[in-house]
């Protein structure tokens, strides 16, 4: 397996490779393609001049020949042929070959009547020729050949590509410095961040990643550091989770223990206090079960363990959740009012939305006064269903109304436990109400009390129907 820092190295010396060999190929093909094209045009319309002025002669000969190449001063050429029709040469600026047949293949082509030219850019130089045929009044009366031997451009295109091919190792060179060490420097962020989550992973919530930069691995550190104090969060509250259940089931289990082992210990008890001490153990036994069965409520939720929604009609399940209610509003003298909208359905449990308003139903009624009211009211516009439950009972102070809903936290300690109170009631309510998408917020009542109002999305008819 390569390494980050071989496959982005790979990568960058690669691309630069790419941009070098297209650097040092391009300007050179195009240049060297300028120079053909020049030469073509160039040749081609030195030979049709020569060509046009020696049709005019009526027998050409090689005197004849050198006057009009003097008059048009073609003197760049490294050599320059004329034949005759029948392929004899008449001028060769190359001795020895005059009266004979040529030995040019081009030459032979040109007598049929065609122009060929030929350029190539071969040991540093440009050779190029073209060879042209010659006319009178529509008859073919011999061929021109002109030769080009040219170094001087070649070598101007060569110390062109000396000079690109130095600068481009000088780039490339530098420009594959610069990536090492970008990438280096990179790569040792990476690995920076990959040892904080070693140690986040080890159990120190409380780490934190450096961040420098304002890049994508500084966004990722910035992600990761959001993602440990959420850790660190969870794990707090695992913690104190666990602290507080433990208190919650020592302090009854205390008790039955020390009921328990005065009855055995007192072996004359007096059997009316017998039964007051076994009283008081099944009320502590209540309440051991009453806690377990809140946290059972609770592990449920954290794994969203919830049965399928379904439509609920909120009206109904007000009226099933406070009907058991209502002889413990007698005992405490509050009165319980009720104000319920026709039609007002939600998709939920019918088990759940019972617990909810039976929970804060029954908070309402035992932190309430003597003669204090309940009520609950239960509206609905185009997009929610709210139910608000307000009493005017003891209230809840401002700075205590951000925590009501952590487990196990209770705004006054002495009287919750009076009251039977494990501080999970609201809790489960709460994780309740968002696992089944709604919302529920506390608020001060007027003149006292407090107001809890539940949203939830208003069912659809579809959804009603489905």
């Amino acid at each position: 397996m390569h390494s980050i820092r071989f496959q982005f190295i790979s990568f960058i010396t690669g691309l630069l490779l790419i941009l070098l060999i297209l650097l040092n190929t391009y300007p050179i093909t195009s240049s060297r393609d300028a120079v053909f094209e020049e030469k073509r045009s160039s040749l081609d319309g030195q030979a049709a001049t020569l060509a046009a002025s020696l049709s005019g002669l009526e027998r050409p000969s090689r005197e004849s020949v050198a006057e009009v190449l003097r008059f048009l001063d073609l003197s760049g050429f490294s050599r320059i042929v004329v034949t005759d029709a029948d392929g004899l040469v008449i001028y060769d600026t190359q001795p020895g070959t005059v009266g004979k047949q040529t030995d040019l293949e081009d030459v032979k082509l040109a007598l049929t009547g065609k122009t060929v030219f030929r350029s190539a850019f071969r040991d540093a130089a440009f050779s190029s020729s073209v060879v042209t045929p010659m006319s009178n009044q529509g008859f073919l009366t011999g061929a021109v050949y002109l030769y080009e031997y040219d170094a001087e451009r070649a070598q101007i295109i060569l110390g062109f590509q000396h000079r690109i091919r130095a600068a481009s190792l000088t780039i490339g060179g530098a420009a594959l410095a610069v990536a090492m060490v970008f990438v280096i420097m990179m790569v040792r962020r990476l690995r920076e961040l990959t040892e904080s989550m070693r140690v986040v992973a080890g159990g120190d919530y409380a780490y934190r990643h450096e961040i420098r930069g304002r890049d994508e691995i500084s966004e990722l550190g910035q992600e990761f550091n959001l993602l440990t104090e959420r850790l660190q969060t969870n794990e707090e509250q695992r913690r104190r989770f666990v602290s507080d259940a433990s208190h919650e089931l020592k302090t009854p289990l205390a008790s039955i223990r020390l009921l328990s082992d005065s009855i055995m210990l007192n072996q004359d008890m007096d059997p009316r206090m017998a039964k007051e001490f076994m009283g008081d153990i099944s009320h502590e036994v209540q309440r051991l079960q009453r806690t377990t069965e809140k946290l059972l409520d609770l592990s449920r939720l954290d794994d969203r363990a919830l049965p399928p929604a379904e439509p609920v009609d909120v009206k109904k399940a007000v009226l099933e959740a406070i009907g058991p209610l209502k002889p413990l509003a007698e005992e405490k003298g509050v009165t319980i009012e009720t104000e319920l909208q026709e039609g007002c359905v939600v998709m939920a449990g019918s088990e759940d939305l019972f617990h909810i308003i039976f929970n804060l139903a029954e908070n309402a009624i035992k932190y309430n006064v003597p003669q204090g009211s309940v009520k609950l009211t239960l509206s609905q516009d185009s997009e929610q269903v709210r139910l608000t439950v307000s009493d005017t009972g003891i209230g809840i102070p401002e700075e205590d109304r951000p925590h009501v809903f952590s487990r196990f936290y209770r705004v006054d300690k002495a009287r919750s436990r009076e009251a039977g109170g494990s501080g999970l009631g609201l809790s489960i309510v709460h994780d309740t109400v968002q696992a089944r998408g709604g919302t529920i917020t506390v608020s001060q009542n007027t003149p006292r009390g407090s107001v809890f109002t539940v949203s939830f999305p208003r069912t659809k008819a579809e959804e009603t129907e489905a």
